[in-house]
């Protein structure tokens, strides 16, 4: 896979998550001659307890089904959260590479077709590499890059009105770069994240930076802040509901606020706009 060394995925998530511990976070004396980025694999091993040619298996591949123990052990010194942490001890176990292959066609049921028609704030259905499988006109309404046939992924890196769209750009890069990587886990030979992530890798700089970082991480519940073209800021709450082998998408206002108004405003010219 371009831009990840998907044969010994579990060295390339160490040396990079090594690459971001400095020093000093670890209580390591830097040293004035340091040219190491982050910490060096026997500085890693030594507050780890484990050997450093055990550690340089690890990261070169040749050891690939470390223990739950040691797995924990890297995992404190490598500062990670409870979701790299469980992510560190998937890759332990993960199935070998497998020659790329394209899934079945993702459906969108009828009833959630219907479910969309239903509610009364921006909602869509989201596929397993972010592509936009359904949506509802309020939903495009918000972003037309919430139409079906979008990928989330790629309109937020590849697209510049995406950039004028989010108020936080960089932080909306990062969260969703590294959700991806979280989603897709070890299915990296679904020819459709493939092709996805090859094309990403050469057409955004800011995709190869933040796919080298190995960072993983859930796009769950949360708050966005975006940039309307007609009606103008908008705070808006995003929950991410399972639904079968899809994920329902919703965008909505607290009630009494501002933005929930906005939100009404949009609503009645979507309205007038389809009569």
């Amino acid at each position: 896979m371009s831009g990840d060394d998907g044969t010994n995925r579990l060295g390339a998530y160490l040396r990079a998550r090594r690459e971001l511990i400095t020093p000093e976070r670890a209580g390591i004396p830097a040293g004035a001659n340091r040219r190491v980025k982050g910490l060096r694999r026997e500085e890693v091993a030594l507050l780890a307890g484990i050997s450093p040619d055990y550690y340089l298996r690890l990261e070169r591949g040749r050891d690939k089904n470390p223990s739950p123990q040691v797995l924990e052990a890297l995992a404190r010194v490598l500062e990670l959260d409870d979701v790299e942490r469980e992510y560190l001890l998937g890759l332990s176990t993960a199935r070998p590479r497998a020659r790329p292959r394209r899934r079945p066609p993702e459906r969108v049921p009828a009833r959630l077709h219907h479910l969309l028609a239903a509610i009364d704030v921006p909602a869509f259905i989201e596929g397993r590499s972010f592509d936009v499988l359904a949506s509802n006109p309020l939903a495009v309404a918000l972003s037309p890059r919430l139409r079906p046939g979008e990928n989330r992924l790629r309109s937020l890196l590849l697209d510049p009105e995406e950039r004028a769209f989010h108020q936080d750009w960089e932080a909306a890069t990062a969260g969703f770069v590294a959700a991806f990587r979280k989603s897709i886990g070890d299915q990296t030979a679904d020819a459709r994240i493939v092709e996805l992530v090859g094309e990403l890798s050469l057409a955004s700089e800011r995709f190869r930076r933040l796919w080298a970082r190995h960072d993983v991480s859930e796009l769950e519940g949360g708050s966005i802040t975006v940039h309307h073209p007609v009606v103008g800021t908008l705070r808006l709450n995003r929950d991410k509901l399972p639904a079968g082998e899809v994920i329902l998408v919703l965008y909505y206002p607290e009630q009494g606020t501002e933005s929930a108004e906005k939100l009404r405003i949009l609503a009645s010219l979507t309205t007038d706009s389809t009569v």
